[in-house]
């Protein structure tokens, strides 16, 4: 069984958003809604200031605060070690929004709880998720952190990587490359 991870190139974001519209259109995120973002973080103090561009979403963690809040069980970790939601299941009570420390679920419209689910329905087609396929920068990279010639585990294996919130000990699977302040 695959272990999904994706690698972000922040180098390579041009911060043009469409890994943001790329998601929306292939689940059908409601306007004014998100499971990904870009943030733009400015540092420093004119004229010395820096930028980053900041790719984030669900990190499908190995160990998902957000699943052991669920009192439901609706927040689950798959066989594939992504962290999925079943629609089905989810009361809407916003136990694993608060739990997340990355700040990647919102409520639905609908009144279920949503995020980045890596577009599982596109890994079962043998594509990959819509954000990495429309990546115009190819900053994104997805893939199977057990095989060891995936791309993303090349890249791991050459350049190291960072994670987000890495002391809060949730095991994310998102990591960062060419990060300002982290390992090129």
């Amino acid at each position: 069984m695959p272990r999904y991870a994706m690698v972000i190139d922040q180098r390579r974001c041009v911060g043009c958003m469409s890994c943001i519209i790329a998601c929306g259109a292939e689940n059908n995120v409601p306007r004014g809604y998100y499971r990904t973002r870009v943030l733009e973080i400015v540092s420093g103090e004119f004229p010395d200031l820096g930028m980053e561009l900041r790719p984030e979403m669900c990190n499908h963690c190995d160990k998902p605060p957000c699943v052991y809040d669920c009192p439901t069980g609706a927040s689950h970790r798959a066989g594939d070690g992504t962290v999925q939601i079943d629609r089905k299941k989810c009361i809407g009570c916003k136990s694993c929004v608060v739990a997340c420390p990355y700040n990647a679920r919102y409520i639905h419209p609908e009144g279920f709880a949503d995020k980045c689910s890596f577009c599982v329905h596109r890994l079962g087609q043998g594509k990959e998720p819509a954000c990495v396929a429309n990546c115009i920068g190819g900053s994104r990279i997805f893939g199977d952190l057990d095989d060891p010639g995936s791309v993303v585990s090349r890249i791991l294996g050459e350049a190291g990587g960072t994670v987000l919130l890495g002391g809060a000990g949730c095991g994310p699977r998102v990591f960062y490359i060419g990060r300002p302040g982290g390992p090129e």
